[in-house]
């Protein structure tokens, strides 16, 4: 990609942010508590089809991401640990970049060594969940669909490993 086409694709995501961020009333991802997940389709990096209603009956923790923000990193490792442990149990860690370019979230994954699907996002996927305006947002889905907890910007990860574990029901 070009550097004129790289400053444009920046451009072009700050404008998308800046207009979501003029939509008080759909920017509040704590809007979908308790309400069925917004559907979504997309190709991960890896080229396969990957169908959020795919997953019922599994738990999802869907984590929205980019390569830039210091707190999505620090979840990576645990998040590549819970799927190892817990992807057994019935969990399935899907996340969505928010990088405006997939080369950096390529080579991102490759060097963690991410073992979960990664898509990229785009403005229309993140007003879905909400408007997306800061990073991390995490959502745990239950096995029916519903968003049953929210965590936004850096957490506790042990509060969402006890929320997730109360999905999965292990004591």
């Amino acid at each position: 990609m070009s550097r004129s086409s790289k400053k444009l694709c920046s451009i072009t995501l700050t404008l998308a942010l800046l207009f979501l961020s003029t939509l008080p009333a759909q920017a509040d991802p704590a809007r979908l508590l308790h309400k069925h997940a917004p559907r979504f389709v997309r190709a991960g990096l890896d080229g396969r089809r990957v169908d959020l209603a795919a997953f019922r009956g599994t738990v999802v923790l869907l984590t929205f991401w980019a390569t830039w923000c210091a707190p999505c990193q620090v979840e990576m490792p645990r998040f590549i640990e819970w799927e190892t442990r817990y992807g057994p149990r019935g969990l399935q860690i899907l996340a969505v970049s928010l990088d405006d370019d997939r080369d950096p979230v390529r080579a991102l994954i490759a060097e963690r060594g991410v073992n979960y699907p990664v898509l990229m996002g785009d403005v229309r996927l993140a007003r879905a969940y909400g408007g997306i305006l800061g990073l991390p947002v995490n959502f745990l889905i239950d096995r029916h669909g519903k968003i049953e907890a929210i965590f936004q910007g850096e957490i506790d990860s042990a509060s969402m490993e006890d929320a997730l574990r109360g999905l999965l029901d292990i004591r």
